[in-house]
Parts: C-alpha cells; structure tokens; sequence
C-alpha cells in the first residue's frame, strides 16, 4: 500500500504555518509508514500551489487533494487520514 502523503502549503515567514508543521509531525508519527509529509514553499512551488487552488497559508494537501485552507485541528486531520486509510482496505 502507498502510504498517504500530506502536503503543507507555507511560506518562509508564516507564523500559523510553524504551528500546523508541529500538528502534521505529531499526528503522522502515529500512522509510521503509512502516511507521509513534506513541507511544500509556496514562494518555490507557485505553479503547483496555484493548480491545486490553495490561497491562503497553512494549507494542507492529501494525496494531491486541497483538504484544509486554515489550521486545522489535529482531530480533523486524524478523521481526514483514518478516512483515507478505510477507503484503501
């Protein structure tokens, strides 16, 4: 199985950006292997950050779907992965 793989939409000086990095690390530390995260600069990614629709930072992909345009919670992305896991069995 492909793990999920979650994209972090931020920019160099964005502070919420640093709260949802310490959420994502958190949470995927739980998943091991089966889930993935980078961080995506929006200022070196401008064509890819555009194409996927996100305008505001943090924004957060899943498995190239914009799910989060705001700080979610770390519930939220729990509920988001554990759906996306289900759906794969």
């Amino acid at each position: 199985m492909k793990p999920i793989q979650i994209e972090v939409f931020s920019s160099p000086d964005c502070d919420r950006c640093s709260k949802v990095f310490d959420i994502v690390t958190a949470v995927v530390r739980d998943y091991g292997d089966d889930v993935a995260w980078r961080n995506v600069n929006v200022i070196a990614e401008l064509d890819y950050a555009v194409e996927l629709g996100v305008i505001s930072m943090p924004s957060i992909a899943i498995d190239g779907d914009l799910v989060f345009t705001s700080h979610p919670s770390a519930r939220k992305l729990r509920d988001e992965i554990d759906a996306r896991l289900r759906q794969e069995i």
